[in-house]
């Protein structure tokens, strides 16, 4: 009986140890992210107003929106209205977000999400897609800001963004045919790179700034550091 209430004893000590030892973790993570969110990336300085984009969230996502046509890129000729449900080729906006391709496409409500699918993400141990968005008109909101940029920015970042996607052979994106779509007007594309508690989709977005030379985080994981940069 002694032996048994030791070894009870031992296993209890254990678990609570891992608790400990993983909300502590949690701790960490979230004030180095609280710390870095805070310090600003500047930019690049310039004068040059000539085009506007949009960030947006959900709540949890941020998505950086962009004029369909302009001289920069056609992106209706990278991800045709056609692979929508909808296929209106009407609509101005195009919103890019990237994520873990999981979450995408399995996790349409929190109340869907599956162990394996959050610590696949969490861990990078999963594959990544671009969820474009296509919008009929942008405006400034609670989760909306708009940012006017030069040409130039505006080329870096589409590069970035175009960088991101993964392409078939013949240069295309690589089109995922699902039936997970959440509207009449997206697409799910595969994309490089893998998902991680060090490289959400936040850092994604955030990053995009940083490579169009604009304001931005030193780093974040979560859409509130960057529209602190941006506020109304």
């Amino acid at each position: 009986m002694k032996k048994r209430k030791s070894l009870f004893r031992r296993i209890l000590k254990g678990i609570l140890l891992f608790v400990l030892c993983f909300s502590g973790g949690i701790l960490l993570y979230l004030g180095i992210e609280a710390v870095l969110s805070r310090m600003t990336v500047e930019g690049v300085a310039t004068k040059e107003k000539e085009l506007s984009i949009y960030i947006i969230n959900n709540g949890a996502h941020t998505d950086i929106v962009m004029p369909v046509h302009t001289s920069v890129i056609d992106w209706s000729a990278w991800i045709p209205f056609e692979n929508t449900l909808g296929k209106d080729s009407s609509l101005e906006w195009i919103a890019m977000g990237w994520g873990d391709k999981g979450f995408y496409l399995e996790t349409e409500t929190w109340a869907d999400l599956k162990a394996s699918v959050a610590i696949n993400a969490a861990f990078g141990l999963s594959t990544t897609a671009i969820h474009a968005t296509y919008y009929k008109s942008m405006q400034e909101g609670e989760r909306s800001r708009k940012i006017d940029i030069s040409r130039e920015q505006y080329r870096n970042l589409v590069a970035y963004i175009q960088n991101s996607f993964q392409t078939d052979e013949t240069g295309k994106y690589k089109y995922v045919a699902t039936d997970k779509q959440y509207g009449a007007n997206d697409a799910f594309y595969d994309a490089k790179g893998s998902y991680s508690m060090l490289h959400t989709c936040n850092t994604w977005a955030n990053n995009a700034l940083k490579a169009a030379g604009l304001k931005a985080c030193k780093w974040t994981a979560f859409y509130k550091g960057i529209f602190r940069k941006y506020p109304l």
